[in-house]
């Protein structure tokens, strides 16, 4: 916009806000809506300022526009629902901190396992390999990796299961 142009908008703007405002309002039904409205309406109109100011009716030119921004913004929401969050009101408190605390019991257990057994849960669950190709690997029967596997789950599954959960009070659950 040239600085020339700028009265002109500021003038355009101060005796037409309050109009294009009502009317966002009943758009929207919401103040701060119809203020986001308002403004990206104000902002188009500022860029368009020539041709706005050249049109027989500036105000109708900025309506339109408001008018579009609005079934624009509702198209793009019309799609998606919005989910309320849970307000939490007699649920059991939940810990968002556990899973890291049972993931580094998980893992010190890991450690204090034998090799082997430690060996076996890690080529099995973390590379992906089947009973057959553990045993390959480390020179003994498909058996004994599944035994191995049974030995070692039993005991990380103890240790997790035998972790305390702290309350929102510091108490233990």
């Amino acid at each position: 916009m040239r600085s020339a142009d700028v009265p002109a908008f500021t003038a355009f703007v101060h005796a037409r806000s309050s109009a294009l405002f009502r009317t966002a309002l009943l758009l929207t039904g919401e103040r701060h809506l119809a203020d986001d409205l308002v403004q990206s309406t104000l902002e188009q109109v500022c860029r368009n300022w020539r041709r706005v100011r050249s049109a027989d009716a500036p105000e109708a030119y900025a309506r339109r526009i408001l008018v579009n921004i609005a079934n624009d913004r509702w198209r793009k929401l019309r799609g998606h629902k919005e989910v309320p969050l849970d307000d939490g009101i007699g649920d059991e408190y939940v810990d968002p901190y556990k899973g890291l605390v049972v993931r580094d019991a998980l893992m010190r257990e890991l450690q204090s396992l034998p090799i082997g057994m430690r060996t076996v849960l890690v080529l099995r669950y973390f590379e992906d390999l089947d009973d057959a190709e553990i045993g390959h690997l480390m020179n003994i029967s498909a058996g004994s990796v599944r035994s191995q596997i049974a030995r070692g789950l039993s005991k990380l599954r103890s240790t997790v299961d035998a972790q305390p959960v702290h309350s929102r009070s510091g108490g233990v659950a």
